[in-house]
């Protein structure tokens, strides 16, 4: 208990909000490397994904490409990369980690999420006379839009936990606590730096979940709670009045 006591104590001492190690500055650090990553991510697996999920075909390479990938150590991979790059590219070599790493939630989000709309669905869009690209844009992306968010609130959970070994090659991040307090022994410090990371992917996990309740369309949400009011049992006293 005392480590918790200290671990906190270190967080709020006046020295660690001010100077090059500031944890306001790491902090920054560390959304934006999570926040670059995640972007590049979208802009590539989403379009592939909803590509995928609209055409019915490449699943099953979509599928072997995300395993091999979760397959691959973020870790190795980002000092492989540094060494193929150069020092001069390290911020490179990080950024081509965790994209990597965001892909596959991504993509698996994009696709499954246009998979699993129920085909009368479409058939019914269509025979109203929309063209492909309207059944698209208007059924499909709203429609898949709930397991995209998910998949993005996966992908994000990933990225903020693996990002602390960027401090590893000097990139900073809320993960310099922890790589600096390892060798010195400085367990407070460690304990801080993953209290803070954790409750980091705590506040990011609860907002996307906010997030992706309020993806689903309004009358899915409303039949699902016709349902569930339909299946509660009836209690006794209703039933004989």
């Amino acid at each position: 208990m005392n480590l918790f006591v200290d671990a906190f104590a270190w967080m709020f001492a006046p020295e660690r909000w001010t100077g090059n190690y500031a944890l306001p500055k790491l902090l920054g650090e560390h959304l934006v490397l999570t926040g670059v990553s995640v972007l590049i991510a979208v802009l590539i697996a989403v379009p592939l994904g909803w590509l995928i999920g609209h055409t019915g075909k490449g699943r099953e390479i979509a599928v072997a490409v995300s395993g091999a990938a979760r397959a691959i150590p973020a870790f190795g991979l980002m000092v492989l990369l540094v060494l193929l790059l150069g020092v001069l590219r390290v911020p490179e070599a990080a950024i081509t980690t965790f994209v990597l790493l965001a892909i596959p939630s991504l993509l698996a989000g994009a696709y499954t999420g246009l998979e699993a709309i129920d085909r009368r669905v479409l058939d019914a869009a269509k025979a109203m006379g929309m063209t492909g690209w309207q059944v698209f844009w208007k059924v499909e992306v709203p429609l898949g839009l709930p397991l995209l968010v998910g998949g993005l609130r996966s992908a994000l959970l990933q990225v903020i936990a693996t990002v602390t070994i960027a401090a590893y090659i000097g990139l900073g991040g809320l993960g310099f606590p922890i790589i600096q307090g390892i060798p010195l022994q400085r367990f407070d410090q460690v304990l801080a730096g993953a209290i803070m990371v954790a409750l980091l992917a705590l506040i990011v996990d609860l907002i996307l979940a906010m997030a992706q309740h309020a993806a689903v369309p309004h009358g899915l949400r409303t039949s699902s709670a016709t349902k569930r009011r339909a299946a509660e049992p009836v209690a006794p006293e209703a039933a004989t009045a």
